[in-house]
């Protein structure tokens, strides 16, 4: 699910942070790309006449179309990719996951009443719905992954969050991924749209978590603490709680500890906090996610040749690709993993960590300009309280 409207308030208070591109500009760079939500994603986008794409032996193949066209593709265009899968769910998101199946169960009820007496539109919009990435999925795609030549790893826990470590670690450039709860796990970069087709004709979408910090004018906590809020996939949201209520919120208060202080002493009751809402133990999931380290042997690495006859093999003769189509695209693929790829500028320097008195001092001038906008906000509002209050015709 991700965090909700967290796109729509980083473009209006921190258009700075998001850059938007061709593919191409990303060319000679590694991405460690969020493999269930580019699989999730396949299985919708990869269709014919509204259906999943099916072998003649019944079993779908939309997922494996998606994953071999669309990687040729990132390839193609010089990126080498890294694909990270989701491990066991933390167990702060089962109330989220119950939700999601019990949505799906409705989905597919609301579907077999559409195939009867539905519109077209009807079944289209419920087969959507019913969608869900299987086990089964998962490792028929790494299968894939590994006679193609192309490395993947799976996360003890939540894909973004693995993701997040090797790019804070400078092993890939960028997490790639459609949630935006991936800059909660405090990756630097987050790529968006990239395993997305040709054809949609969506930029790539570049987005860099300093910028969006500073735009915001918050510290990491606090950026946690308003994406918490907003809603995301381990709690309930808090009702009548939208985005620039959010917003507002952690900017007059500061935290979700002083937010929910202020809502449970609130004599009006404008707000209800969710019965069971353990924010504290959501905002631990982010900033201490279960993920294996960048020394991991695991995460050490790398794009081997690929195995074009294993690929026929697996694709032709067993789901039924066209072996013509296969064969090119294994070629392409070989010929582009192992030509020498141009290195780009930014690879020659490496970023230099702030020391311990930097970050504090950082932090100090963020807590500085909150304190100078609250103030502001005082004085406004005594400002228009003045002038209200001010009888007509008074000079």
């Amino acid at each position: 699910m991700g965090i909700k409207q967290l796109f729509s308030i980083i473009k209006e208070e921190a258009p700075d942070a998001i850059k938007e591109g061709e593919i191409k500009a990303q060319f000679g760079r590694k991405v460690a790309i969020d493999a269930s939500m580019s699989i999730y994603s396949f299985l919708i986008a990869v269709r014919s006449d509204g259906q999943q794409l099916m072998n003649e032996s019944g079993e779908t193949t939309s997922h494996l179309m998606g994953m071999f066209y669309r990687t040729l593709r990132i390839v193609d265009n010089g990126i080498k990719p890294l694909y990270v899968f989701d491990g066991a769910p933390p167990k702060l998101k089962s109330g989220e996951l119950a939700r999601r199946y019990q949505r799906k169960q409705e989905a597919t009820e609301g579907l077999e009443e559409a195939k009867e007496t539905g519109t077209a539109e009807d079944v289209e919009k419920f087969s959507r719905r019913t969608v869900r990435v299987t086990k089964e999925h998962n490792a028929e795609c790494q299968r894939l992954l590994k006679l193609m030549g192309v490395p993947y790893l799976i996360a003890p826990t939540e894909a973004e969050a693995q993701c997040a470590v090797l790019a804070r670690a400078g092993k890939v450039y960028a997490a790639a991924s459609e949630d935006m709860d991936t800059l909660c796990f405090n990756t630097p970069i987050l790529l968006r749209h990239l395993t997305f087709s040709e054809q949609r004709k969506e930029p790539i979408q570049e987005i860099h978590l300093d910028k969006v910090l500073e735009g915001l004018n918050m510290d990491r906590k606090q950026f946690v603490d308003l994406c918490i809020l907003l809603g995301c996939d381990y709690l309930d949201p808090v009702p009548k709680v939208g985005p620039h209520t959010a917003l507002k919120l952690i900017r007059e208060h500061g935290s979700l500890e002083k937010i929910v202080e202020f809502i449970e002493s609130d004599k009006k009751g404008k707000y209800t906090l969710p019965d069971d809402w353990p924010f504290a133990d959501a905002r631990d999931l982010f900033f201490q996610p279960d993920v294996r380290t960048a020394e991991d042997p695991l995460c050490d690495f790398k794009w081997e040749k690929p195995d074009i006859e294993g690929l026929v093999q697996f694709l032709v003769t067993e789901k039924g690709f066209s072996e013509e189509r296969v064969r090119s695209g294994a070629t392409r693929l070989e010929k582009n993993l192992k030509s020498s790829q141009q290195s780009r500028l930014e690879g020659f320097f490496k970023p230099v960590p702030k020391t311990e008195a930097e970050q504090k001092a950082h932090k100090r001038k963020l807590e500085e300009k909150n304190e100078e906008a609250k103030k502001k906000r005082k004085e406004d509002k005594k400002e228009k309280a003045k002038a209200k209050a001010k009888p007509r015709g008074a000079n």
